[in-house]
């Protein structure tokens, strides 16, 4: 990891083309955009958040949350205060490898990815206000731990995560960011999984969500539609709503292998083209749920 003074500090990435100033400090930050949490900056009332939204969380999870997470959350053990990233890094260091990294705030793609293809998950380290509980414009430590960081310890998931980083330059090479994006979008943020006891939620966007996750499983007005990997990469997505259009897979291995490969035929084929409604639902899709709005 650089220090600041191995090279020029890099700036804000995304100070011109945001409608809101973001709230991490980024005058101090290494070359790969990562800082030292800074523990001790923490107030009673934020850990007070923190222990608020995790308690409300945490009891939506029974019935809806794959396995998989609640047994990663459960091996975390970070409810009672805002998380020491170098405990939680102790835990999935031991079962997958992998190392959190404290930023602050949104980084760019291209840093974003290196971080993935090397284990290593970015992690906003500020705590949202008071007045943001149920909606904030951009991730803070909550949504970054508690909705990320549990799947970190599932070996597959994990395997799945460095894969995706490893593909972001071939994205950026093809300019097919927005391609690669929506496949985290649909899966890493809000995908679904088939389980023998019905579907569950595993996205970071849901299960962080007061609302989103029970919404996820159980309202019939989303699509509910099985994972293809092409048909994702061409969907345009919801940021502002709850999706109008899950996609389920059926594990994490299935998740794995159907992505380990070359994405460029598929950049190729969606070159140019205007991404598939959101709310729409295809003659090759298997659906699993057709939504009621």
């Amino acid at each position: 990891m650089n220090d600041a003074s191995d090279a020029a500090a890099p700036q804000n990435p995304f100070a011109a083309n945001t409608t809101h100033k973001l709230r991490g400090d980024y005058d101090n930050m290494r070359a790969d955009y990562t800082v030292d949490q800074p523990y001790d900056s923490y107030t009673e009332e934020e850990h007070a958040r923190w222990r608020f939204l995790y308690e409300r969380q945490k009891k939506l999870l029974t019935g809806y949350a794959a396995d998989a997470f609640v047994e990663g959350l459960e091996a975390l053990d970070a409810g009672r205060a805002i998380p020491r990233l170098e405990d939680a890094n102790r835990v999935l260091g031991e079962a997958t490898g992998w190392t959190l990294v404290a930023v602050p705030g949104l980084i760019p793609d291209g840093v974003f990815f290196e971080h993935l293809a090397n284990r290593r998950f970015p992690v906003s380290w500020w705590m949202r206000r008071e007045d943001e509980l149920d909606y904030l414009v951009e991730p803070d430590i909550f949504h970054d731990f508690f909705g990320h960081v549990p799947l970190l310890s599932n070996q597959v998931f994990a395997d799945y995560m460095r894969k995706y980083g490893e593909g972001g330059p071939k994205a950026i090479q093809c300019g097919a960011q927005n391609m690669l994006a929506r496949l985290y979008w649909y899966i890493v943020e809000f995908g679904l999984i088939a389980t023998p006891e019905g579907l569950r939620a595993f996205g970071a966007g849901m299960l962080s969500s007061k609302d989103e996750t029970i919404y996820s499983v159980e309202s019939p007005k989303p699509n509910r539609i099985a994972f293809d990997l092409e048909r994702v990469l061409n969907t345009a997505y919801m940021v502002d709503d709850f999706q109008k259009t899950y996609f389920v897979i059926d594990s994490f291995n299935q998740l794995f292998e159907v992505c380990d490969r070359d994405f460029t035929p598929f950049y190729e084929r969606g070159a140019g083209r205007e991404p598939i409604p959101a709310d729409a639902i295809l003659p090759g899709d298997k659906v699993i749920n057709r939504g009621a709005s």
